[in-house]
Order: structure tokens, then sequence, then C-alpha cells
């Protein structure tokens, strides 16, 4: 770009139109931001104007982009499915979930774009619960001319994989199984009932039934059987009262004799980090807590919502908790909206 000098109540020659103003100016008695692309009405009103000191334009050259057209094509290939674009305004797009979801960010990938300069991409947090029309990301230029190449350079990174960057999956309407061993006493029911409904309906989703039975390998088989061997398999079984530590517990004995396997035994997230998670077939089969399942907001309050979206039961879903793992206070903008009053450990 060449970098010229402008002077208010000075001829503005002719081949300043497309200029880019870079700084803010006042033009009888109007404000023009930094970042404005001169018309040829704009310098005629420059050289109409009162007398002032010079001012610096930047033009153009061959491959050169502005800065709003440049966060316009930089935003096309950060932005996938959910989202809502805004803007821009002063370089920058904002992205906003188009309905309530779960926030994906492919973090690696936005570490390489933020690496190149002047790109600048950011977001909210991997995993993150999110509501309609919040703000989930922004993209923006810092100079007001930027290379092209390099703005495509950061594209081929934003674009890269079978993913885009940043997008919103949303909540899909599940059937949902819960089965609880008796040890979870009769006097706990109410409370545990109550709780479970307001997370699963809280997301979109339906109880089919909960099922109390005896702590024995054949009744939780017998129990699992009803929601996983049939046609219509649901898709989610939530259980409580298992002793997660014990190989031998009756809930994972009947998950191996249906069929099922142990995906993952414990979360890297606190509180919640004895949850474990299974699969049978299609369905997921999570190990809710039972201490404080009922009144404070756990990791499980992060793993349901992806697995509601359709994210499958694996291990790479569980890994993604590790990172904000730490579930203080401070952190429970990230619960979904039944969690966010719910009590919070101090660390």
């Amino acid at each position: 770009m060449q970098v010229l000098r402008v002077t208010p109540g000075r001829r503005a020659p002719a081949r300043l139109v497309g200029a880019i103003l870079a700084r803010d100016l006042v033009v009888a008695g109007s404000r023009w931001s930094k970042g404005r692309r001169l018309t040829a009405e704009d310098l005629a009103a420059l050289t109409a104007a009162d007398p002032g000191d010079p001012v610096s334009v930047l033009v153009p050259e061959p491959g050169e982009l502005h800065e709003d057209e440049a966060a316009l094509r930089l935003a096309a290939a950060v932005a996938g499915p959910g989202l809502i674009q805004r803007g821009p305004s002063q370089s920058r797009v904002d992205l906003l979930a188009e309905f309530p979801g779960v926030l994906n960010v492919r973090i690696a990938e936005l570490e390489r774009v933020n690496r190149i300069d002047p790109l600048e991409v950011f977001t909210g947090f991997d995993g993150q619960v999110v509501d309609r029309g919040d703000l989930v990301a922004s993209v923006k230029i810092a100079p007001h001319l930027v290379d092209a190449a390099t703005v495509d350079a950061g594209a081929r990174v934003a674009g890269f994989g079978s993913h885009p960057l940043v997008w919103v999956a949303a909540f899909v309407p599940s059937r949902v199984g819960v089965i609880v061993k008796e040890s979870v006493r009769a006097t706990a029911r109410e409370r545990f009932e109550a709780s479970v409904r307001a997370k699963i309906e809280g997301l979109g989703s339906t109880i089919e039934a909960i099922d109390y039975v005896e702590d024995d390998p054949e009744a939780v088989e017998s129990a699992l059987a009803t929601f996983v061997r049939r046609p219509d398999p649901v898709e989610l079984v939530l259980t409580a009262g298992a002793a997660s530590t014990d190989p031998l517990d009756p809930v994972f004995v009947a998950i191996t004799a249906l069929g099922g396997r142990l995906v993952r035994r414990g979360v890297p997230a606190h509180p919640g980090s004895m949850l474990w998670l299974a699969r049978i077939g299609r369905t997921a089969v999570l190990g809710l807590p039972t201490c404080g399942a009922y009144s404070k907001a756990t990791a499980a309050d992060l793993l349901l919502p992806r697995l509601l979206t359709g994210e499958p039961p694996t291990r790479r879903t569980v890994s993604a908790l590790g990172h904000g793992g730490v579930l203080t206070r401070e952190m429970r903008f990230r619960f979904p909206a039944y969690a966010r009053e719910l009590e919070a450990p101090d660390g």
C-alpha cells in the first residue's frame, strides 16, 4: 500500500477515490471514522472543508483487501452451522448462536489462525452451552489493509478437516431412560427425579421411564434391556447408584451381558470426576454421581448437553472436558440454564 497525506481545505486528487482514512477526522461537523473508504463526494467535501492539519490515507495496491472485506472473507471460513453473522463493524464480524445448543471450537486450529499476523479470531469456550442470540465468536482484522494471501492462508487453516473452526450443535430431541439402583434411598428419590427431569427436559428431550431396581445384575440387565433391546432403542440411559470404582458392580456386569462396553471410567473435570460413560449399540449410558447429584452443578452438566446434541459417546467427547474442567463458581456460565443456579464448589 501507499501512504499519502491529504489536507482539509486543499484540493484532493481524484486518484484517492477508494483510499482509506487512517485516523478519525471531523469534516464540516461530521465525524468520519478511521477505516472509511473515501468516495468522490468525500474528496469534494475535504476540498471544501475548513483548513486543517494533514491526515494520512492508505492507498491499496493490487492484492490488498479492506479490513471489512477481509473480515467477511475470514468469517466465511471460520463459521459453521448454527451461526448467524453480524457486521462488519470496524472490521469486526460477530458470530451469534442461531439456536440453543453446544458451542464447538477446534482449539488447535484456532491457535494456528491467530499465529498469522494480523488475523484475530476469538471465541467462547469449547463445550459451552449457549442460547439463541449469544455471541460465541468474533473475527477481526487489525490494520485497515491486509494482503488477500494472508487472509486466504488463515481461511485454509480454519477450513482444514471435516469441520469448520466454530459451530453450534443444536439439541436433538431424544428419548432417555433412567435406571436407579435401590442403593439410592427412597427418601432421596423425589429430589433425584426432579433433578433429572430438569436436566433432560431443560435440554429439549424427554424421559421415557424411571425404573428402580434391586442391586442385582439380572435385575439391572432386565431394566436396561427394556431400553436398548428393542426395534427403537432410546438414545440415552442415565443410571444412578452404581459403585463406579467396582468393576463387578451389577450395572457394569449388566452392560457387558448386553454386549455393551465401558467407554470411560471417570472424567477429567471436578466436581463429577467419578462419572462414567458406556455404550450399548447406539445407546449411550451415563453414570451420574450420587453424591451431590441433586443439588450441585457437576461435569455431568457439561457432558449431558454434548450427548443430547447427538455427539457419540466416545473417549474424545470425554477428554474435551479437561480444558476448563475446574468447575468453580466462576465457571457456572458454561452450564445449561437449569444448572446455573445450582450449588457449585469453591475449588
